[in-house]
């Protein structure tokens, strides 16, 4: 008897993970689709040529997540090396550890102040006027003050969206980016780290199945999709229906790389946080493998962009008018069978790779459970509004 035919659409984690759970069932054979030459989407790693150092071709990536089993399904895959993330800015201050913490407060201010007085003292210095921020600046300044928001986020916040801060919602900005002890790991979850021999490696053994057929540099048409008993989709969503409606908006990513000899920066990441500087960061590509040794480095220049047509879309930006047009393309996605709309992209959101992962190991179980009642298959793995 034969297996119904699954298509998935994009070769990154979300398409990835799916298309190995579904086989891994029993239950299908799955045809993976990718317009890039290569697998992983933005996580895509690979050996620089020149100088041997592993390359975050769309930036940097560093893995880190709460969810154990998100955890163990990547260590699964691959062995990771101990990295913790320690960010650095550069202001017209000084340079500083971000996030925010005990040590930044007390250089920036020029104070020794324990937790709980740093506590106290910023508490004074927000701008208690404002009772309910409307938008990011509302929120930085209420909970941070002048100082430190100029400082800190005011530049790279305009040149990362492209956008006032007073245009953005006060969401982006959920909560105190403050911490009052010494901790400057940049994440919060409980298992951080990087791959050893980069992330490309994981999807390709994800992918290496007989039953997952893999289609690179090739374009899926929404037209074939006869083809398929269903079809999951991680491209983007106004894509699946050819703009029709007009175009999300998204920021993309410019990168200009120098090579150095020995240490360039002495650090992965280092933010620049004034306006003036047109780039949001460095990133020094060797410190993500501090467990290797390179005699040369290699270096990325980041500026921040609207995505056109052709470009690499990175992050939506979600303004007012964008979430409006988003629920237009949901609507026209609710009338849509056999298709499941999954991953960064197709739901339009912001996700790091451990919530995708996450997304489409729930996204499997959810649908085994259903099957074989295909047309009980969610249209969007998580809705977007």
């Amino acid at each position: 008897m034969n297996k119904p035919k699954i298509g998935i659409v994009g070769a990154g984690f979300a398409g990835a993970v799916l298309a190995r759970e579904l086989v891994e069932s029993g239950r299908y054979e799955v045809t993976v689709y990718d317009e890039r030459e290569h697998v992983a989407g933005n996580c895509h790693t690979s050996r620089d040529k020149k100088t041997g150092i592993m390359i975050h071709h769309y930036g940097p990536h560093i893995f880190n997540t709460s969810r154990e089993d998100v955890w163990t399904y990547v260590n699964r895959w691959a062995k990771f090396g101990q990295y913790v993330n320690r960010v650095k800015a550069v202001t017209n201050r000084g340079v500083f550890s971000l996030p925010i913490n005990l040590l930044t407060i007390n250089q920036f201010f020029g104070k020794s102040l324990n937790p709980s007085e740093a506590r106290d003292f910023v508490g004074t210095l927000g701008d208690q006027s404002i009772k309910e921020p409307k938008s990011f600046e509302d929120q930085a300044l209420k909970f941070l003050g002048e100082d430190l928001y100029r400082t800190f986020f005011y530049g790279y916040t305009k040149k990362q969206w492209g956008v006032d801060p007073k245009d953005l919602p006060a969401s982006i900005l959920q909560r105190l980016p403050v911490r009052f002890n010494y901790d400057d790991n940049y994440y919060n979850q409980k298992y951080q780290g990087i791959p050893l021999n980069g992330y490309t490696e994981i999807v390709e053994k994800i992918l290496d199945h007989d039953d997952i057929e893999v289609r690179l540099s090739t374009k899926f048409d929404p037209a074939s999709r006869s083809e398929f008993a269903h079809v999951f989709y991680s491209g983007p969503m106004d894509g699946w229906f050819n703009y029709r409606l007009g175009r999300l908006q998204y920021r993309s990513l410019k990168f200009e790389r120098f090579d150095e000899k020995g240490d360039f920066q002495g650090n992965p990441v280092i933010n620049y946080c004034e306006e003036k500087v047109p780039y949001t960061r460095i990133a020094e590509h060797k410190h993500f493998t501090p467990w290797e040794e390179h005699n040369d480095t290699v270096c990325f220049r980041e500026y921040s962009k609207l995505a056109e047509e052709g470009d690499t879309p990175y992050y939506p930006l979600r303004l007012n008018s964008d979430k409006a047009l988003l629920q237009s393309y949901m609507n026209l996605a609710d009338q849509e069978s056999g298709v499941t709309f999954i991953g960064r992209l197709g739901t339009y959101r912001y996700l790091d790779m451990h919530v995708v992962i996450g997304e489409s190991l729930d996204l499997a179980k959810k649908i085994l459970a259903t099957d074989p009642s295909r047309e009980k298959w969610p249209t969007f793995s998580v809705r977007p509004l």
